[in-house]
């Protein structure tokens, strides 16, 4: 029993959250009490099981074999640093979120459809805790289906209005391609291995062409679930319309699941060619450049958010695709700062990410819209949550000294290295991805000063029904603990440095890192914290500073110039749609947004406005065209069924005429006769 502590605290921890729901169906909806068991079930579980997980950090990988075999290989489970340490933000969230629902979600408004959303909240948190735990295929699908049902009615919380039914089955759709894909993926290992269980492929038992085949099934199964381009079309929408802390959730945690699958699963085949880091890199670039090219032009805060999640996937892909590199070519420093950046990303994307929706979440319910351009003037009112989400957005941007810039900054440094060898592939892959990831940081930034300004800053774009209060403390709460911990890896980032190290020798499965040096000597850790530090010091004495001039100051007061206006009112403002308007011509190729320009057409003109309007590129551009020019074609067979016996009878005799010519030799018989 002490042998296996870890997994069966991490085991208790998923049986509490999937349980976490159960009071509140058997309770009345009219009361707040199953809700608040709800959230003690999530943080008691929590803390269960990340105890089990500090215990895999300090005595290592924990495995142990379920009572019971399916298809003749028995069931099971472990727990090395890979999966601890993505179990650690599915804990995070399942606790927070809860919480945070409290105040979002509340009992007492959402009767019909709050108890449904705590109970399958808790049974994605259980399904993605058992998919990290699986070494068995069955194990790990029925994970992966726990995980995915529940979020389907996740998303579909609200589905009494019609936009939000489609997304729900638009990512439904898209969930059971990549399910698809993954069966595929593992009839393959099942083949090549004769059994169901997940584990290395040695160089023996498949060529490159079967390894290959693996290769990108895992890469369209797994890329489904993280939304990587182009098979993100799921993902904006689905985001946009379900409730807040489910937004958080997927973004901040289940998307990484994709990306832990990519991991696992190609860790276990063996000597990878280069051209598999430069694809996994290539397509790290293109979705972090077009997610955020996607995101400026967005209208809806939380369709923009979604697609900055596409955004982080790429950077996460982008380090991942160096260690790829690395590892094909006997680079361990590439390896590990490739791998370092990539997994300190999933951690620091899982808390910015889930930062920015949750403080989204509140400002959408001051405000009452979704909308950037009819927000404005909101910090007046909500001052803390409008502090949250500015230390999100600095991190997301990857600046100095939150957490986000120490992730791109291990990127950054194997990008260098690399770009100094001389094989030529890695050169040159090097050189173009580190500037574009300079890119990727610099729109991020000019997209959320826009949005900062457009929904914090200035005033009210519209009239507001009743005065914007700020979140309760259920809501400020888990808020507080994203940002402080945000703060905490940004100013402190070697107190991770051991995980990170931890986690990375646990996916060495060739023996490659053994002699390399530990990632603490490899980065300038100590430099980092100190300009954190210094950075912190002159923020707060500016602070100090402006509020006492601001608040002493008896400056006598006139009419500002404001461009010869004497009032200037808030439609004078730039709204988010002016303030993007040179980013978004600038890309206008790749974005083709849908421009409505104001008409007059007579000399007393009604009233117009400018407006633009941003699809989604794969989704309504190629995917709904398509299922369109289907759905004609197979119309124009309708004629063909008709009802009337002789004509089914005539269909069989014709199928039945062309099997005897596929199957007789008749066309070998003419053949040979028209030769002679």
């Amino acid at each position: 029993m002490q042998s296996h502590l870890s997994i069966l605290l991490i085991l208790s921890s998923a049986a509490l959250h999937a349980l976490s729901g159960i009071p509140g169906l058997l309770m009345s909806r009219r009361t707040a009490m199953s809700e608040r068991i709800a959230t003690v079930f999530s943080c008691a579980a929590t803390a269960i099981g990340l105890a089990g997980v500090a215990l895999v950090f300090l005595r290592g990988t924990d495995s142990m074999v379920l009572p019971w075999n399916v298809m003749g290989d028995p069931m099971k489970v472990a727990a090395d640093g890979l999966s601890a340490f993505f179990i650690v933000p599915v804990l995070v969230m399942g606790a927070l979120g809860s919480a945070y629902g409290l105040g979002y979600w509340p009992q007492s408004k959402h009767e019909d459809n709050g108890p449904s959303l705590r109970l399958f909240w808790g049974w994605a948190i259980a399904g993605m805790i058992l998919l990290l735990l699986a070494r068995h295929a069955v194990l790990f699908m029925m994970g992966w289906e726990i995980m995915a049902l529940p979020a389907f009615f996740l998303v579909s919380t609200e589905h009494h209005l019609p936009e939000v039914r489609r997304a729900g089955w638009v990512y439904l759709v898209a969930t059971h391609i990549g399910t698809l894909t993954l069966f595929a993926m593992f009839a393959f290992f099942h083949w090549i291995t004769g059994s169901f269980e997940m584990r290395a492929l040695a160089v023996s038992e498949a060529g490159l062409g079967t390894l290959t085949i693996i290769f990108l099934l895992a890469l369209v199964g797994f890329g489904v679930k993280a939304g990587m381009m182009p098979f993100h079309f799921w993902l904006p929408a689905a985001h946009a319309n379900a409730p807040s802390h489910v937004s958080a959730l997927l973004s901040g945690v289940m998307l990484k699941i994709g990306i832990y699958g990519l991991i696992r699963f190609i860790g276990f085949l063996p000597d990878p060619p280069v051209s598999w880091g430069v694809i996994i890199l290539a397509s790290g670039c293109i979705s972090g450049v077009l997610g955020v090219v996607f995101a400026i032009g967005q209208h809806d805060l939380k369709r923009l958010l979604a697609y900055h999640s596409i955004e982080n996937i790429g950077i996460i892909l982008m380090g991942f695709g160096l260690a790829m590199i690395g590892r094909s070519l006997g680079r361990p420093l590439w390896v590990i700062l490739g791998m370092a950046g990539c997994l300190l990303h999933v951690w620091n994307h899982g808390l910015f990410k889930v930062l920015l929706f949750l403080s989204a979440g509140s400002a959408i319910h001051s405000s009452g819209t979704r909308q950037i351009d009819r927000m404005g003037g909101l910090a007046k009112f909500i001052p803390r949550t409008a502090a949250f989400f500015l230390i999100g957005a600095v991190a997301i941007c990857g600046l100095p000294p939150l957490n986000g810039f120490v992730s791109e900054w291990f990127v950054y440094l194997g990008l260098f290295h690399a770009a100094s060898d001389t094989t030529a592939v890695a050169w040159t892959a090097a050189a173009l991805a580190a500037p574009v990831l300079a890119l990727i940081g610099a729109l991020a930034l000019a997209c959320f000063v826009k949005v900062y300004g457009a929904v914090f800053l200035g005033q009210a774009r519209q009239p507001l029904e009743s005065v914007p209060h700020e979140a309760p403390l259920t809501m400020q709460i888990p808020m507080g603990v994203l940002a402080g911990c945000c703060v905490l890896i940004g100013v402190l980032p070697w107190t991770v440095a051991p995980v990170l190290s931890r986690t990375i020798l646990s996916c060495d499965i060739e023996g490659l890192l053994q002699s390399s040096c530990p990632l603490s000597t490899l980065t300038p850790l100590t430099a980092i914290t100190l300009t954190g530090l210094a950075l912190i010091g002159v923020c707060l004495i500016v602070y100090y500073r402006l509020s006492r001039r601001v608040q002493w100051s008896k400056a006598p007061h006139t009419i500002t110039w404001s461009c010869g206006y004497a009032r200037p009112t808030e439609r004078m403002q730039y709204t988010a749609s002016s303030f993007a308007q040179m980013l978004t011509g600038m890309f206008r190729s790749v974005l083709s947004p849908r421009i409505h320009e104001p008409e007059i057409r007579s000399v007393f003109a009604e009233p117009s406005r400018y407006e633009t309007h941003q699809d989604e590129p794969v989704l309504d551009r190629k995917l709904i065209p398509a299922a369109h020019f289907i759905k004609q074609l197979f119309n124009r067979a309708r004629p063909l069924q008709q009802g009337l016996t002789h004509q089914y009878l005539i269909y069989v005799a014709l199928t039945v005429i062309i099997l005897l010519i596929w199957t007789l030799p008749i066309l070998t018989i003419f053949t040979r006769l028209f030769t002679r």
